[in-house]
């Protein structure tokens, strides 16, 4: 049986056999539960609002209404849940657009079980971006051939808080920050959340999106 205070999670994906082996696979943790499932966009928008989950993994191709435009709208709640992105292949254009918008990263299909879950809790803690260094490529890819003007609210920002932002740019979790920086992660955690509110980001990887968008990665 799962805890009580388990990590509420909703499958969306057009393959029943897919979702099955998930359901599986994130029923098996004991932090972790599932707590609805849907084969298309529209059907996820109504589970996500039945189930309130915490996280979503969204496929993104799929009929009647496809992931990014499922995404979207689920993120025009007022406290939408984190929503990742599944694909196929690593240099998504429309996995790219999804976290534009607000997803909070993607993964691959045939990503090891062990490293869906690490995601789902990495999503969920907020803490680090879900594999850092493919989302770097994916946004360096298809990143803007002339960068927007930073800012003004960039400005606003401590020198302390510049070099966390440029480590959290860069793909750094918190332990990884505190341990660079001979902070405690608990400051760390201080420092980002005052860079993310000054920004208007939601998240970490919408730091990183940022710093692609204007130059500053």
């Amino acid at each position: 049986m799962n805890a009580i205070s388990a990590i509420r999670v909703v499958l969306v994906d057009d393959q029943a056999l897919f979702r099955a082996g998930t359901r599986m696979l994130v029923d098996s943790q004991s932090d972790l539960e599932v707590v609805g499932e849907a084969s298309n966009g529209r059907e996820a928008i109504d589970v996500v609002h039945a189930a309130k989950p915490d996280v979503v993994l969204m496929d993104i191709r799929m009929p009647v209404l496809d992931g990014v435009a499922a995404t979207a709208e689920l993120l025009r709640e007022p406290v939408p849940a984190r929503i990742v992105m599944l694909t196929t292949f690593d240099l998504d254009e429309a996995a790219a657009r999804a976290i534009r918008q607000g997803a909070s990263g993607f993964l691959l299909k045939d990503a090891d079980p062990e490293f869906l879950l690490a995601a789902i809790r990495t999503v969920h803690a907020g803490s680090a971006v879900i594999a850092a260094s493919a989302t770097r490529e994916l946004f360096a890819h298809f990143a803007d051939a002339a960068p927007r003007p930073v800012p003004r609210e960039y400005g606003g920002l401590t020198n302390r808080e510049r070099e966390i932002f440029a480590l959290a740019a860069r793909g750094l979790s918190n332990a990884e920050i505190a341990a660079r920086e001979f902070l405690s992660e608990a400051t760390v955690k201080t420092h980002i959340s005052r860079i993310l509110t000054k920004l208007g980001l939601r998240d970490r990887v919408q730091l990183v999106v940022f710093a692609f968008e204007h130059g500053l990665a």
